[in-house]
């Protein structure tokens, strides 16, 4: 793939993915059977502020940006634009989506937000444009200050968690199955969806070790990575 068709495949990933990740928050809501951590937060917040959720998620991914700069971890293009589209395609998705009645086919919604929710992980970090905000939070403390990646990522999770159930939150059994099938489903997403280099006209060997080198350099590699259970 030449380097402007694989650039263009990267944006388009992109973008696509974050609509589709900001529509499957949407359908887990409706869903009303338990939502991830961060969007119990969400919820939690939305409910006793009466601030949209959409613009929570803004709010609360610019918050969780600002983080990022005592643990000197470097946001990318990806990153800024998850901030900024995510909490809007939400928005929409609850607009459009009507309330789900039945118990059946709320499962069925549930199931089918999750399922869209690893595609678009896949999607928008195969793009290696950068990891979300929340992602990079995690990842960031984990190369900061050492310790397992799941220590850190179920330690923050458990705290948003906390705080978004006592704000009023849809904590439920979703909540639970978030937390169980999430990492095995971008476990196989990511690699499946993650954007190969683009060719150089160059000799095979100078490009194999000039893109292993900025890849292992790159924040977006390591994040890809650690997203990884």
């Amino acid at each position: 793939m030449t380097p402007r068709a694989t650039m263009a495949r990267r944006v388009a990933q992109l973008a696509v993915g974050l609509f589709f990740y900001g529509f499957a928050i949407a359908l887990m809501i409706r869903a009303e059977v338990g939502v991830a951590p961060w969007d119990v937060l969400g919820q939690g917040i939305s409910l006793t502020t009466g601030i949209p959720f959409g613009f929570v998620t803004n709010i609360v991914g610019l918050i969780v940006l600002l983080l990022w700069i005592p643990i000197r971890q470097k946001p990318g293009i990806g990153t800024v634009f998850n901030v900024a589209l995510v909490g809007p395609f939400a928005q929409f998705g609850l607009w459009v989506l009507p309330e789900i009645e039945g118990l059946f086919l709320r499962i069925l919604i549930f199931i089918a937000g999750l399922a869209l929710l690893g595609i678009a992980t896949g999607l928008y970090l195969g793009a290696r444009f950068g990891p979300g905000p929340r992602d990079g939070l995690m990842t960031g403390i984990h190369h900061r200050f050492g310790g397992k990646i799941w220590i850190v990522r179920s330690s923050i999770e458990l705290v948003v968690l906390t705080i978004g159930a006592i704000l009023g939150g849809n904590l439920g059994w979703g909540t639970l199955a978030f937390a169980l099938l999430i990492g095995p489903i971008v476990h196989f997403t990511i690699p499946l969806l993650m954007v190969p280099a683009a060719r150089q006209k160059a000799d095979p060997a100078v490009t194999t070790a000039a893109t292993s080198t900025a890849e292992a350099d790159s924040p977006i590699a390591d994040s890809c990575e650690q997203t990884q259970p």
